[in-house]
C-alpha cells in the first residue's frame, strides 16, 4: 500500500512505552557525545531506574548506545551513526528531487512528493503542489503498506517486506504481487486506485499496529482491505479511451549500486483516461529519472 495524501499524517493511538525509548535517544543526542550514567539519566528524565535500565540495557545490545566498562556510563552507539548516515543521505537525494516535484505540479496542477523508507518507517522527504503535505510525516513500513518501496528494489527486499507482520491480516496473494512486480518494472511506474473509503481506512493504519485493534474491528478491517495488489492496476487493465479512477502514480528513484532509493508520487485523485495514465507515467519516470542521474546512481543492470 502506497501513501495517499491523507496517509503521510502520523494517527493512531501513542505507545507509552515507546515514548520512553524516545526520551531515552533524545536525552542521548542532545548530549552531543556527551556520557551519562544511569542514575543521572533517570532522574533527569523522570523515569523509574529500573525501567531506564532496562530501556539503555536493550539500546547498548542493539549498537544504538555504548556503554563505558569502567565509568557505567552511556553515551552515542554505532547505529546511531549508520541511521544518521541514512537519513542524511535520503533528505540530501529528496533535495535533488525537489525541482522535478516542481515542474510536474506545475504541469499537471497536483501535488508531488518525494519519499523513501528510513530505518523501518516510510518517510516523506519533499513536497510541492496545492495540498499540505507534512514533510517529515512517517508512518509504518507494513503490509499493507508500502507496496511501492519494493517494487523495485531487490527481490530480497520484496520478500523482506511481504514476510514483515502486517498491521491487520491478509490474504496476501503472492502470484499477483510478483505480476505487479514484474509489470511495474517493466512499466516503470505503479498505478493505483483507491476509494475515499479506502484511503480514510489506510490513513489509519498507517499509524496503528495490528495489536492495537481490538478482535472483531480487525476482522472488519480485514475484509476492507482485502488482498494486497487489488488497487494497482495491471497494464491489461488500462484502455486508452476509457477513463479509470485513479489516486496516484509512482515511479522509483535508484542509488549508486542500483538499488531502489526515493519513490516520486504524482496525486490524481480523478478518473482519467488510460491514455493520460500512459502520458503521465511517462512524465513521471523522466522525473525520476533526472533524479537519478543527479545523485550519480544507475538502473539495475540486470531489470
Amino acid at each position: 500500500m502506497s501513501a495517499g495524501i491523507s496517509e503521510v499524517r502520523e494517527v493512531g493511538r501513542r505507545s507509552a512505552p515507546t515514548q520512553r525509548v524516545v526520551q531515552v535517544l533524545d536525552y542521548v543526542v542532545a548530549r552531543r557525545g556527551r556520557r551519562t550514567g544511569l542514575s543521572e539519566m533517570a532522574r533527569e528524565l523522570g523515569l523509574a531506574k529500573p525501567t531506564c535500565l532496562g530501556i539503555l540495557t536493550e539500546l547498548a545490545a542493539a549498537g544504538y548506545l555504548t556503554r563505558d566498562p569502567r565509568t557505567r556510563e552511556y553515551g552515542p552507539g554505532p547505529a546511531l551513526i549508520a541511521a544518521g548516515r541514512v537519513a542524511q543521505e535520503s533528505f540530501s537525494i529528496a533535495a535533488l528531487a525537489h525541482p522535478e516535484l516542481e515542474r510536474l505540479s506545475a504541469a499537471y496542477g497536483t501535488t508531488c512528493t518525494a519519499s523513501a523508507v528510513v530505518g523501518e518507517r516510510i518517510s516523506v522527504l519533499d513536497s510541492a503542489g496545492p495540498a499540505m503535505v507534512q514533510v517529515g510525516a512517517t508512518y509504518r513500513f507494513a503490509p499493507p503498506v508500502g507496496l511501492m518501496y519494493v517494487l523495485w528494489d531487490t527481490e530480497a527486499a520484496f520478500d523482506a517486506w511481504l514476510s514483515t507482520a502486517p498491521t491487520v491480516p491478509l490474504r496476501q496473494d503472492e502470484t499477483l504481487l510478483r505480476r505487479i512486480m514484474a509489470e511495474c518494472r517493466d512499466r516503470g511506474y505503479l498505478v493505483e486506485s483507491t476509494t475515499g473509503a479506502g484511503r480514510q481506512l489506510y490513513s489509519l493504519l498507517a499509524g496503528v499496529a495490528g495489536h492495537d485493534l481490538p478482535e472483531q474491528l480487525r476482522t472488519a478491517v480485514a475484509e476492507l482491505v482485502t488482498t494486497l495488489g487489488e488497487r494497482v492496476y495491471l497494464g491489461s487493465d488500462l484502455r486508452p479511451r476509457k477513463e479509470h479512477p485513479v489516486s496516484l502514480l509512482a515511479a522509483p528513484t535508484y542509488d549508486a549500486d542500483g538499488r531502489q532509493q526515493l519513490v516520486l508520487t504524482m496525486y490524481v485523485g480523478k478518473p482519467i483516461t488510460g491514455a493520460e495514465i500512459a502520458r503521465r507515467g511517462t512524465t513521471l519516470v523522466a522525473a525520476a529519472d533526472a533524479v537519478t542521474a543527479a545523485a550519480g546512481g544507475r538502473h539495475p543492470a540486470n531489470r
